[in-house]
């Protein structure tokens, strides 16, 4: 199966690079509407009160149980050889979900570049601001809009490149599985160079991968070991 999978991993990468140097480009041009600035500080506002409501000792004990749950993070490289070393694509629903949001999002960036879009997407998921499903965070609205625009760009959301489909299908399959997510140290948020939404003057960058900038909204890291060290 290894071997099947190596061999299918290289014809992709073949077909994956033409697609890419041919592809228009991203077609995600923004993906977070937040609220105005009034009620950014009524989230910081409640943060605080929440933080000195907890009982003393609580933060530790979230630490602790955060450390035990995340374990031994799995090996990952951010390759089209890896990527198709791995089991084959395949799930459901979240997955499939995801997978989508990859390929109409990010399908035009490079491998890095589709990681990071997942990435945005599973750190939202994890987020208390956020729906705790991979559906949930790609379906949102709010704003007048959608959160990723291809759910509401009024075009079909049929997959029309295979070899496009079949990176990011894995891609969400790795990253539902548990990979770590060190390409964007949190984000939540993305743009491309093309634009310049209002939120990206207040939220911290991140990174900058391909034609994407990315941003972590402030208040939405769930309390981890991570998040507070």
């Amino acid at each position: 199966m290894r071997l099947q999978n190596r061999l299918t991993g290289a014809l992709a990468a073949c077909v994956f690079m033409a697609s890419a140097a041919m592809a228009d480009g991203t077609l995600s041009t923004s993906n977070g509407p937040v609220a105005p600035d009034t009620a950014l500080a009524a989230l910081f506002g409640a943060e605080r009160d929440a933080m000195a409501a907890m009982p003393t000792g609580a933060l530790t004990v979230a630490k602790k149980k955060a450390k035990a749950k995340r374990g031994k993070a799995p090996a990952i490289e951010h390759t089209i050889d890896w990527l198709f070393a791995q089991d084959a694509a395949q799930g459901g629903a979240q997955w499939e979900c995801l997978a989508k949001a990859v390929y109409h999002e990010a399908r035009g960036e490079t491998l890095a570049g589709q990681f990071a879009v997942a990435e945005v997407i599973l750190n939202r998921v994890d987020s208390p601001l956020y729906p705790g499903s991979v559906c949930g965070v790609v379906g949102q609205a709010g704003h007048g809009g959608c959160q990723f625009s291809f759910i509401c760009d009024g075009r079909s959301d049929a997959v029309a490149d295979r070899s496009a489909w079949a990176v990011a299908a894995r891609i969400a399959a790795v990253m539902l599985a548990g990979a770590p997510r060190p390409l964007t140290d949190g984000a939540t948020h993305f743009h491309t160079t093309a634009v310049r939404p209002g939120w990206s003057a207040v939220f911290p960058r991140t990174a900058v991968i391909g034609a994407h900038v990315f941003y972590r909204q402030p208040g939405a890291a769930p309390v981890t070991l991570a998040a507070m060290n």
